[in-house]
């Protein structure tokens, strides 16, 4: 067994015994493999979770992380239960409040992203079960007046080894609550795990499937009333003046009057609010980006990366032996702007009560948001109670670092009307697609050259883009030297042995504000890093996975995952006539991800036929998460690059709705196939790192099927039809 103290100023007991229930909550060490995880590690420890066992021998733990389909409900309750030693069907999991006891232990918020919710997690949540388990043995033991050793924990009862007597955990926890905490918890090694590492059923799924479970936008509260504000149509707009006349005629209307960003309409229903905001006559001061446009500032980015930016990474003298290559070759690789289109549109319930605030809303972001709340209405934070409700998507766009933009609509509502009653703020599919809050538009601009060899002697790269982290409160920590270090991602740390590396910047300052979208930086630079090198391989005239591996000596999580996707694709195939076989290798998050795509082109048809992932997530919690969670992403990544794209035009967005906005659709998903491969390492991210591989896999395949090199996403500009 590995031994980890736990002090016992570590652990919060709250209310000791709480109505007969053992009730733990406590600071752990973060025992994570990344950079921020290890720097937690050795902070001064925050408080995090904790778990409830009531009388009836009920297990009911409460999640610190939102759960926005990616499945940390169940996670989190595994990592529990196997130290626990519970039984697994008694289990439940609730969201935790916003509360400082529950803050991230490497972000020091209370927040969810960025791939690390297992991983922050992992060590925090299995101590929790180790001490209640280790507690609940103490108690049994006293009550028996045995030794400790004497007794065992198993399937949420207390056994005396010596003549078989048990007790139900629900008899122990008014005992246990009573008990000091341990200095320190044994966890079990792998080998006698019973549920870590197994498929088992999500705890929330039955009452997804049955209509049970709660989002926003499932709230009902007595006398609530429906807002819905209209906006400027160039981002940043505000209204000069307006007529409510036909607005204030629509039965069911309350109130109209001007906010911030726009004109608010209240009403006792989402349609009549909709219905007199479609009447609504405005005069707008367009602002800033009252000129926005798509085709102008594609043009500026490509005048930026002409010329050097901001050296982030220089390695050896790359422009002397790019000018001494064998072969060279020079490729700009375009991504648009993204939204993000959670299938749940953004929405809240506020109720402003003298001397209190209640919100419910499917937020990533709660310290964040409960902080603006209590500014904006004038209160102390422990006077806003924020209710965590479960999110129909998130993707990034619900934890904006500067307080989520439909939460401040929606109190800037409840303060003007004054009235003590529950407001729901809701944005539509078209409100979303015009909100702003995009993944940047980005472009690279990669120059490189190889040996006689084939072997590559030099790689350039000048990127154009906004920075997500600029002017949010994770600046300071997050841009060192002027760069953000999201937008170089995934290209600071490329696994191929290349000689000569020049890495440059430039962050134009455009007044639209972008934020972290499923797999942020890395969706963008896997992009260009994967479809150059496998042009560098086509110059070398070699197989582009061979050529990968020949590269990756010092990188042999990646051979392994490529490897295996190769395998199962059967690279090297003979393959019917206008099929292609496309590979890509990238990591992020701590996981190591390798996908083959094929595709079928016929002239300017597009099917794409297979994709086969091979994923190291590190240790595994739940298998069947970790393939849930790389299908998923490899939609969301194949949506962006067929599809995806937000443009302006005299500063207003172009799609309006799914029509203009497309994902893939049921008849357009190909087979997918994924393999896990086994790892003793720390946990791996598994909700983004499938993304941002799939674009250049695919746009690979194209060019091995086609021998036409699509560098622009997303490929319907191109012309492309997908059947």
């Amino acid at each position: 067994m590995t031994t980890t103290g736990v002090s016992r100023r570590s652990f919060l007991k709250m209310s000791g015994a709480v109505g007969g229930a053992l009730c733990l909550g406590f600071v752990l060490s973060e025992g994570g493999r990344r950079a921020e995880a290890a720097e937690a590690k050795n902070a001064i420890p925050s408080p995090n979770a904790f778990v409830r066992i009531e009388k009836d021998g009920g297990v009911t733990i409460v999640s610190n992380k939102s759960e926005m389909g990616q499945g940390i409900y169940t996670s989190l309750a595994m990592l529990i239960a196997e130290e626990l030693e519970c039984d697994w069907n008694r289990i439940k999991v609730v969201s935790a409040p916003a509360a400082p006891i529950y803050v991230h232990t490497a972000f020091h918020i209370q927040i969810t992203g960025g791939s690390t919710s297992t991983l922050s997690s992992y060590d925090q949540y299995r101590k929790i079960g180790a001490a209640a388990r280790d507690m609940l043995i103490a108690a049994a033991a006293q009550r028996w007046r045995v030794p400790v050793s004497q007794c065992r924990a198993e399937n949420s009862r207390v056994f005396n080894n010596a003549n078989g007597a048990s007790l139900g955990y629900g008899e122990l926890t008014e005992a246990a609550g009573k008990l000091p905490v341990p200095d320190a918890v044994e966890l079990k090694p792998r080998h006698r795990w019973k549920l870590l590492g197994t498929r088992v059923h999500r705890v929330d799924g039955d009452e997804k499937l049955d209509g049970r479970a709660q989002f926003a936008m499932d709230v009902r509260l007595p006398g609530m009333l429906t807002a819905l504000v209209k906006r400027c149509p160039s981002y940043g707009g505000k209204p000069k003046g307006f007529n409510a006349d036909a607005a204030r005629a629509v039965p069911g209307v309350k109130d109209v009057f001007a906010i911030s960003n726009g004109v608010a309409v209240l009403a006792d229903g989402f349609w009549p609010a909709k219905k007199a905001r479609d009447l609504l006559e405005v005069e707008w001061d367009r602002g800033a980006n009252a000129e926005l446009d798509s085709a102008r500032q594609r043009a500026d980015y490509r005048a930026r990366a002409a010329k050097p930016g901001q050296v982030y990474r220089s390695e050896g003298d790359a422009k002397a032996a790019l000018a001494g290559a064998a072969k060279k070759l020079e490729a700009w690789y375009e991504v648009p702007y993204l939204s993000h289109s959670p299938m749940e549109p953004l929405n809240c319930v506020v109720w402003l009560k003298p001397g209190s605030c209640e919100i419910w809303s499917g937020t990533q972001s709660q310290t964040i948001d409960a902080g603006m709340a209590a500014a904006m209405s004038g209160l102390k934070p422990e006077q806003v109670t924020l209710h965590t409700t479960l999110l129909g998507g998130g993707f990034g766009r619900r934890a904006v670092p500067v307080g989520s933009d439909w939460l401040k609509e929606a109190m800037e509502v409840a303060k003007h009307h004054g009235q003590d009653v529950p407001v729901r703020l809701m944005w539509t599919r078209d409100d979303d697609l015009a909100g702003a809050y995009y993944r940047p538009m980005w472009l690279d601009r990669v120059r490189g050259g190889i040996g006689a060899d084939g072997k590559p002697a030099a790689w350039l790269q000048t990127g154009v883009g906004q920075s997500i982290i600029a002017g949010t409160p994770f600046a300071p920590m997050m841009i060192k030297n002027g760069i953000d270090g999201v937008s170089v991602e995934g290209t600071e740390d490329m696994p191929y042995a290349l000689p000569a590396v020049s890495l440059d910047l430039h962050t134009p300052e455009i007044p639209l504000p972008v934020l972290w979208w499923r797999s942020v930086g890395h969706s963008h630079s896997a992009f260009s890093k994967e479809s150059f090198i496998d042009e560098l391989a086509r110059l070398a005239r070699q197989d582009p996975v061979a050529y990968r591996l020949a590269l990756m000596d010092k990188a042999p999580r990646e051979q392994a995952v490529l490897r295996e996707a190769a395998r199962m694709a059967g690279w090297g195939r003979k393959l019917p006539k206008g099929h292609g076989l496309g590979a890509a290798v990238h990591t992020s998050f701590g996981s190591h991800i390798a996908q083959v795509v094929e595709v079928s082109v016929k002239g300017k048809e597009l099917k794409v036929v297979h994709v086969w992932c091979a994923v190291d997530c590190g240790v595994v919690v739940n298998p069947d998460q970790v393939a849930a969670q790389m299908e998923g992403g490899i939609m969301f990544g194949l949506s962006a690059a067929l599809f995806g794209e937000i443009t302006f035009k005299d500063g207003e967005v172009e799609q309006k709705n799914f029509d203009g906005y497309p994902i893939v659709r049921m008849f357009q998903v190909p087979k997918v196939d994924v393999s896990i491969v086994a790892s003793e390492e720390a946990p791996g991210g598994t909700g983004e790192p499938a993304v941002p591989v799939v674009a250049p896999a695919l746009a690979n395949a194209i060019h091995a099927a086609s021998g036409q090199r699509r560098r622009e996403l997303p490929l319907s500009r191109h012309g492309y039809q997908m059947v």
